[in-house]
């Protein structure tokens, strides 16, 4: 059977896309949009009972959620990768867990509001005011991302783990050029390396 991703590039699904590119996987991609009423058919809903994207079938193994997809791949497949995308211990997979779990709860939330009030709605449905609250909300995680990367050139030390995937994944570029980074240089340099992967620009081929 292999693996199936379900999505498009352009959604949440790039950074399914992303993890399969770095472990070069073997994979069905089938792009479905948030819109496709394909998402709310029976057999999609087998797939994802919530009937969203991104989901995966590998196997016959059914999972949703692209932090959890990238986590499972990592277990399974990470050692295709060199150097390994897998955790090395439980105390890695552990931080692994811990940064994935912090980017959706601190960053996403709030780089999504400025990214739809600065850049994606129409003009007049546009709210600076919501945008500016948005931004302030991610100083200080943004800030103690800093001070990491200031002690080390990844999330887990010397090494790209799906750690660093994940977050920036968020941290995407369509995100973080609506936000001021001049205090966050080494975020940037940090985002800048991630998004030149190989693997992450085969990733974003798929979308044009």
């Amino acid at each position: 059977m292999g693996l199936t991703i379900y999505g498009t590039a352009r959604s949440r699904t790039a950074r399914v896309l992303w993890m399969a590119k770095e472990l070069e996987l073997a994979f069905e991609h089938v792009p479905l949009a948030m819109s496709d009423a394909a998402l709310k058919q029976p057999a999609f809903l087998k797939i994802n009972p919530a009937g969203r994207v991104p989901a995966i079938d590998d196997d016959g193994l059914a999972m949703s959620e692209s932090l959890a997809i990238n986590l499972y791949l990592a277990r399974k497949y990470g050692d295709r990768a060199s150097p390994s995308l897998a955790p090395a211990s439980l105390e890695e997979e552990a931080r692994i867990w811990q940064w994935s779990s912090w980017a959706m709860t601190d960053l996403e939330g709030p780089l999504t509001l400025v990214h739809l009030h600065r850049n994606f709605y129409p003009p007049d449905k546009r709210d600076p005011k919501a945008a500016e609250s948005a931004e302030a909300q991610v100083q200080r995680p943004l800030g103690m991302l800093e001070a990491i990367l200031a002690s080390s050139p990844y999330l887990l030390g010397q090494r790209f783990t799906v750690a660093d995937l994940n977050v920036a994944g968020v941290l995407s570029a369509s995100r973080i050029a609506v936000i001021e980074m001049a205090a966050f240089p080494k975020i940037v340099d940090w985002t800048n390396r991630c998004h030149i992967r190989p693997a992450q620009l085969a990733a974003r081929a798929i979308a044009r």
